[in-house]
């Protein structure tokens, strides 16, 4: 299961995130996004990792 987070780039990986903006569970097939704060967060500047990318393209947010 992932969780989708926005985290700081200059806090350590582990660290605390800024906000959770949805999961992704594989086994069960169940995806939730908030994909205005996903949009927000990437009209800031965020940059998604190749992961969560692709879990993105799937749920059509980048057309």
């Amino acid at each position: 299961m992932y969780r989708i987070v926005a985290i700081d780039v200059r806090s350590r990986r582990e660290g605390r995130d800024l906000q959770k903006v949805g999961f992704y569970d594989p086994i069960k097939s169940q995806t939730y996004l908030n994909v205005p704060a996903i949009l927000y967060f990437l009209e800031k500047g965020a940059q998604p990792t190749g992961t969560v990318h692709d879990i993105s393209k799937k749920a059509e947010i980048f057309k």
